[in-house]
């Protein structure tokens, strides 16, 4: 009897340990660097690659479409002649939405409204639970009409009552370009780079994508979305707010989505931006 009750009692504390970790230490050791499983993958990859290249005639087609396509996504990317001579190829960036008629972030015409630069800061609370919740602070500056420099950092803390305290914070810089730029709606494509502190401490390459539409004064919808690559894993976040702008500021709320390590986060958010 008590030989049983020994081991059933052995059982459990390893069943505990087992599944005793938090959502936040789950995501720092999703990104860690040891996987056999993806350094096998990275193998496999090198020795198929290897064998490619062998093969000069498909390297050398390869090589054609690969300029092809890099020709062809100019446009996409950039511009396209036809877009040249539309208004929104030289549109300015406006002091703030709605300043003094329905326009977004930009106009077509300089005029009051209009200004060389722009600066956005928003500051967000996100939270999934009472356990787990962050602040989201962005700062965004726009110049040269169609360019802009955004620092992101996110602060996530989970207060768990059988696995302890943790936290997790993700640093992101982007270069973003504007490439629809439209009194009501405007659209960005970025790229740079994401650090995560805690356990991990890695630096990873990001891009981004992201656009806002302005439907109807003074109220618009924000669509924010970024991947991380660090360790051969990915980062993502993924933002839908609406915006409540009133002057020179704006509240908004809406759903964050964030995958980091493969754990996800299904928060709500709500918070308040200035423009300057």
């Amino acid at each position: 009897m008590k030989r049983t009750l020994f081991f059933s009692l052995l059982c459990i504390i390893i069943s505990f340990h087992s599944f005793g970790q938090g959502k936040l230490e789950k995501a720092e050791k999703g990104l860690t660097k040891s996987s056999n499983y993806y350094s096998s993958s990275s193998r496999s990859r090198t020795s198929s690659s290897s064998s490619y290249e062998d093969n000069s005639l498909w390297g050398g087609l390869a090589m054609v479409f690969i300029e092809m396509g890099l020709y062809a996504t100019y446009y996409g990317l950039i511009e396209s002649p036809t877009e040249k001579e539309h208004l929104a190829s030289n549109a300015f960036i406006t002091k703030y939405p709605y300043h003094s008629s329905n326009r977004g972030n930009y106009a077509y015409n300089w005029d009051g409204d209009t200004n060389l630069s722009r600066i956005t800061l928003t500051n967000r609370f996100v939270a999934e639970n009472n356990e787990l919740y962050g602040n989201h602070i962005n700062a965004d500056f726009r110049f040269l009409k169609r360019v802009s420099i955004e620092a992101d950092y996110l602060q996530l803390w989970e207060n768990n009552t059988f696995f302890g305290d943790n936290s997790l914070a993700t640093f992101t810089f982007l270069a973003k370009y504007h490439r629809v730029r439209t009194e009501k709606f405007n659209a960005y494509w970025g790229m740079g780079a994401t650090y995560i502190s805690g356990d991990v401490e890695e630096l990873g390459f990001t891009y981004a994508i992201g656009a806002e539409y302005f439907f109807a004064k003074p109220l618009s919808i924000e669509l924010n979305y970024n991947q991380s690559l660090i360790n051969t894993r990915s980062s993502d976040k993924f933002n839908a707010l609406l915006n409540y702008h009133i002057n020179q500021f704006k509240f908004n709320g809406g759903y964050e989505y964030l995958r980091i390590g493969g754990i996800g986060f299904s928060t709500f958010s709500v918070g308040l931006g200035v423009f300057i």
